[in-house]
């Protein structure tokens, strides 16, 4: 796959290696219509270089899409490191990676993603000023992870309502594939709700830790055997594809709202999922909290002002699926049009030069 010949519509790919700490990193910025490219570093041992080129570009753009519809003046940038996180990470490693970040100037912000930390993104921030998602006593927001999941239970309330009348959890049964960083905070979150919650996630220890600080929360096998369970509301919570041509069928699910990105397999599972009779509450809407947080930071952080413009994720959903049903289009469909809307409307206003 070439960048070009993809057509993927990206402004700048940056390749970056440094032989010495063994970092192996693409950086993608999809859009700077809006304002300079944000989104987080994942840090995955891809299986091919092919394949960790194409999760970059996807999460780049879909970074573009979360921003606008969020509200935020900026754009969509995403990076990848490849590698092991737990064997291949050293202070040498995310220094070099940062001084890749830092000669972007300011094309690019950094942040948290699937095998990054707040302690990495301190460590990050020693070689550029372009990161976010630092920890509190070095001046960041800490765990983004608390608004993303704070928004995905916003949009979870939205899609109730829309679907059921009722803005509340309580007395539905929730499944949740994932139990990372924020798979943790939505159970909390529905629990607290009133709902029932039945789990999964390959990591033994994050079965652990569900079965003892919620032991009312049902844990299955697998992935296969939560979608099957009677489930309410289905939310995929870790890597993407969850939606796809063998899930969709079997999904008990009348409601999906979950915090993983890329959630559609490809074109196409939106009209599966519409003809199965379930709605679904587009991945990038619903968990931009945490991209909410750490775009809070770059002004100064405020939690309070960060956790109500998360809540504000409601309103955005109840939106989008009140104009999918006008507009007799797919939630994922009206999602795009706003984002895109938004990202021309309001990127068209750079073309008036300021002294």
């Amino acid at each position: 796959m070439g960048v070009f010949t993809a057509d993927t519509g990206h402004e700048q790919v940056v390749f970056c290696q440094d032989k010495q700490s063994g970092l192996k990193a693409v950086i993608a910025i999809y859009s700077t219509a809006l304002g300079p490219g944000l989104g987080g570093t994942r840090f995955y041992p891809y299986a091919t270089e092919e394949e960790a080129l194409h999760d970059v570009l996807e999460l780049s753009r879909g970074m573009a899409y979360k921003n606008a519809l969020a509200g935020l003046d900026l754009g969509g940038g995403k990076a990848i490191i490849w590698g092991d996180p737990v064997a291949d990470k050293s202070e040498a490693l995310l220094r070099a990676y940062g001084r890749f970040v830092e000669s972007l100037n300011g094309r690019y912000y950094t942040a948290c993603d699937v095998g990054t930390y707040v302690q990495d993104m301190d460590i990050i921030a020693k070689e550029t000023k372009y990161v976010t998602g630092r920890s509190v006593e070095n001046g960041g927001a800490g765990d983004s992870s608390i608004l993303t999941a704070w928004g995905v239970y916003q949009g979870m309330l939205a899609a109730a309502e829309h679907k059921w009348g009722t803005p509340s959890l309580a007395g539905r049964t929730v499944g949740v594939a994932g139990l990372g960083k924020v798979g943790k905070y939505l159970v909390r979150h529905l629990i607290e709700d009133g709902a029932s919650v039945v789990a999964t996630d390959p990591y033994e220890p994050a079965l652990d830790w569900v079965r003892a600080t919620y032991p009312q929360v049902e844990v299955v096998a697998d992935t296969l055997s939560l979608i099957t369970t009677p489930l309410d509301v289905y939310a995929p919570c870790a890597l993407g594809g969850a939606l796809n041509d063998d899930t969709v069928p079997v999904l008990t699910a009348k409601v999906v709202v979950g915090a993983a990105n890329n959630q559609l397999a490809h074109p196409g599972i939106e009209k599966l999922l519409s003809d199965n009779g379930v709605l679904y509450a587009p991945d990038y809407l619903v968990n931009s909290g945490g991209v909410i947080q750490v775009a809070d930071e770059i002004a100064g952080f405020n939690f309070e002002r960060a956790k109500a413009r998360a809540t504000r994720i409601f309103d955005t959903t109840k939106q989008i699926l009140a104009l999918a049903d006008t507009e007799s289009i797919s939630p994922a469909a009206a999602a795009d049009h706003l984002a895109e809307r938004r990202m021309a409307d309001c990127g068209r206003l750079r073309t008036i030069l300021l002294p």
